[in-house]
């Protein structure tokens, strides 16, 4: 009806485009099978051609460098299938090649229709998270609403799918509901079948709880050890963590024992720009002068641990020399005697090898921390302020990389994960409650006190 119609399919894999999309009873070759036959449209490959112009491209996209093969695209009406296989860099890029130019006049009933975009997704998978907070976060399904142009400047719905909102389901394969609850997962089952955003399945931290994890903010005593820890990025986002140490079990004002040892998370700061994984591409002098800042009221860290690729040298003083000097110079100029973060470099081992416990074991061993069979609230080793909210946000919905399952995607937002596994990874120690002081009289001393204070001093010289 519309001709010269350019419409572009997307799935991450070619092969499960193949599948799902041009075989099998539902695929293009057997809906298309008359027309074809019939010399209406001629499918070439992965393109489908109808007689009057009109277009459909099988595309896919695996990597984010793949997207440059679409840059010269002129598409009409771009279809995504699964969109949390991708990443937001990938979408936002093909968002872009959607316009209208080539675009013929339009019937009436589609007028105002196109250009288009159209995204169909379970939750979970590397997108989850830029999905869930561009689409469905604090929005009223059905509602369409304009976005502004840093979003793309068009008309946005979110239409919520569940299993009972798929009629032929039931007329095709009354079995699939038992099979689905069958799959033996709890999350799993209400993602598929309810939609559930807000569950995650095959999550590389399985162990996070929020009702274990994250906990109200409360004064930090002052003798607890208190650190830093450091993960770096300018055009990519970086993660600033302060932690402490609990010194002793400590009730928490909620009740909640911490115990001794355990690490609280009481402050970050994210550099992050906007919704997507974009850094704030701040300098290193910026980012060390913020952390400054940041700590002006705090007790001495007695250590900072820091992405190691910071301290590399092309020629010139490192990210971390000119973001320490930054911090020390900040702290000169605004609070003398304050001391700096004494830095220094991060373990950076992910996963575990020749006996070296990884940074993602550590990691999870604080999440699981006391929690046993036998003992289902035990509590965990590691805390976090309700505060940090990236930490919250992006920890728990990291998966597992397809290539390596032992360790998570870098392809998803990781950089305050990267820093959790820097700070477990250092090493840090619990130190003891100063004992309290005996307050200092002002009186003058008794004749009795003299004596013997002259006594004592003959006694010495003897």
């Amino acid at each position: 009806m519309i001709p010269g119609l350019q419409v572009y399919l997307f799935r991450r894999i070619r092969e499960d485009l193949i599948k799902n999309h041009m075989e099998g009873p539902k695929g293009f070759r057997s809906l298309l099978a008359a027309w074809e036959q019939s010399g209406f449209v001629k499918i070439v490959e992965d393109e489908i051609r109808f007689w009057n112009g009109s277009k459909i491209y099988l595309c896919h996209c695996k990597d984010e460098k793949d997207r440059f093969k679409y840059q010269g695209a002129e598409i009409h009406v771009l279809l995504i299938d699964e969109l949390t296989h991708f990443t937001d860099k990938i979408y936002r890029f093909l968002r872009g090649r959607v316009r209208a130019v080539g675009l013929p006049p339009l019937p009436p009933e589609y007028q105002g229709r196109f250009p288009r975009i159209i995204c169909g997704s379970n939750p979970g998978n590397i997108g989850h998270v830029w999905v869930k907070a561009a689409f469905i976060h604090n929005v009223e399904p059905y509602n369409i609403r304009l976005m502004p142009d840093e979003e793309g400047g068009m008309l946005r719905q979110y239409i919520p799918a569940r299993l009972n909102d798929n009629p032929s389901m039931a007329k095709d394969d009354p079995l699939y509901r038992a099979r689905l609850r069958g799959l033996g997962s709890e999350s799993l089952v209400r993602a598929m079948e309810d939609g559930d955003w807000d569950v995650i399945e095959g999550a590389f931290f399985e162990e996070w709880e929020s009702k274990r994890h994250v906990i109200r903010p409360f004064v930090i005593p002052a003798y607890w050890t208190h650190f830093r820890s450091l993960d770096w990025g300018s055009a990519a986002p970086f993660s600033v963590g302060w932690w402490a140490v609990v010194s002793d079990d400590y009730r928490h004002p909620d009740g909640l024992i911490l115990p001794r040892g355990a690490l609280v998370r009481y402050r970050e700061w994210y550099g992050k720009k906007d919704d997507n994984n974009t850094g704030l591409k701040l300098t290193a002098d910026e980012v060390g002068a913020g952390i400054a800042r940041r700590s002006m009221d705090d007790p001495i860290p007695t250590y900072g641990v820091a992405d190691p690729s910071a301290y590399a040298q092309n020629g010139g003083p490192s990210i971390m020399e000119r973001l320490r000097n930054a911090e020390r110079d900040y702290l000169a100029l605004n609070k003398p005697g304050l001391n700096a973060t004494p830095w220094r470099k991060a373990d950076n081992a992910r996963v575990a090898f020749e006996g070296h416990m990884g940074g993602w074991d550590q990691m999870r061993a604080r999440l699981k921390g006391m929690k046993t069979d036998d003992c289902p609230d035990g509590p965990a080793m590691i805390y976090c302020f309700s505060t940090c909210t990236d930490s919250i946000r992006t920890i728990p919905v990291l998966q597992h990389d397809e290539n390596r399952p032992e360790d998570l995607s870098t392809n998803m937002e990781d950089h305050a994960a990267d820093e959790w596994r820097y700070a477990c990874m250092s090493r840090p120690y619990v130190t003891a409650q100063p004992a309290p002081q005996q307050p200092i009289s002002t009186r003058p001393p008794t004749f009795d006190e003299l004596m013997a204070e002259q006594k004592r001093k003959r006694l010495n010289d003897d």
